[in-house]
């Protein structure tokens, strides 16, 4: 560990590499535990050395975007958070096509299609994540997902030995998953093929979308977004919103009264609260109804 540590600071800089780092500071849902290494790749040849190291030492990683979809146990994580860095952010556009890195937010890429006059991505202007999350999680809103705009993209192996040029239907895409939570590899950047469109029509969806949610999604509260995969046939929200749980509070962790689907914090709750108001969601509607409700948040720890 110790010669890990030294590695990677020598590798990346002594600001870039932290120790048993309060992983609430990095997380949308503002709770949870301390990951043993917390590290900043700024750019893809640190972030394959990177990788490289922690592979030899044996250490297990997690790539890090926006931290829109992850839950660290209070336990904490004796593994490696790798935060991409800002040479992930860059966004090139050429005619129908995006090229986005894997740290842009899929906010300012659906922003760059639209002042592109390029439609297609409205759906993504307010996902909170980062394009490398959505590609990993297949991102989707209002029955469109990213699977439906990605050309192909741009990874490194697992342990950053090689890189990868992935065609779409080499991804695997589907509801919430992609290869890259079977193999382990990086996605580090994107191409997504985009149509030519009306600026006023699609800024007008955008705009409507936008409505929709702040209408419907307690969106100034921490959260993670909707919590739970859809159950086939049917929605979360609505199963749980069925079973009187609107409001529902273990600590501080809470089932959004506005949008059920939603567990929120309403300020001090810890990653155990949301975890047993999870358990809790899950068995009452399991007994009421008979389906198992699936986290589509990522709870990780030991």
């Amino acid at each position: 560990m110790t010669e890990l540590l030294t590695g990677l600071i020598e590798l990346l800089g002594r600001e870039n590499v932290l120790t048993n780092e309060p992983m609430k500071n990095h997380t949308s849902f503002k709770a949870g535990g301390e990951a043993s290494i917390f590290a900043i790749a700024e750019n893809e040849p640190l972030l394959m050395k990177t990788l490289d190291m922690l592979a030899k030492e044996g250490m297990p990683y997690i790539i890090l975007g926006n931290g829109t979809n992850i839950l660290v146990k209070d336990t904490g994580y004796s593994g490696a958070f790798v935060k991409l860095g800002v040479g992930f952010n860059d966004i090139e556009v050429s005619g129908n096509e995006i090229k986005a890195g894997a740290g842009a937010l899929l906010s300012t890429l659906a922003k760059t299609a639209a002042e592109n006059h390029l439609t297609g991505l409205e759906f993504a202007a307010g996902i909170p994540g980062s394009v490398g999350g959505g590609i990993c999680m297949n991102a989707g809103a209002y029955d469109e997902e990213l699977k439906n705009v990605i050309k192909s993209v741009e990874a490194v192996t697992k342990d950053g030995s090689e890189k990868l040029r992935l065609e779409a239907g080499k991804l695997e895409l589907g509801y919430r998953t992609s290869r890259f939570q079977r193999t382990g590899e990086v996605a580090t950047s994107v191409i997504v093929q985009l149509e030519p469109g009306d600026p006023e029509i699609i800024n007008a969806k955008m705009k409507e979308l936008a409505g929709r949610r702040s209408a419907k999604q307690p969106l100034w509260m921490p959260s993670a977004g909707s919590f739970f995969k859809r159950p086939t046939g049917d929605f979360a929200g609505r199963l749980i919103e069925e079973a009187g749980l609107k409001g529902l509070t273990v600590g501080d962790a809470m089932v959004s009264p506005l949008h059920a689907g939603f567990i929120v914090n309403k300020g001090n709750a810890s990653a155990t609260d949301i975890i047993s108001l999870m358990k809790l969601v899950q068995n009452i509607v399991y007994d009421k109804t008979g389906v198992r409700l699936e986290p589509e948040v990522r709870i990780i720890g030991d």
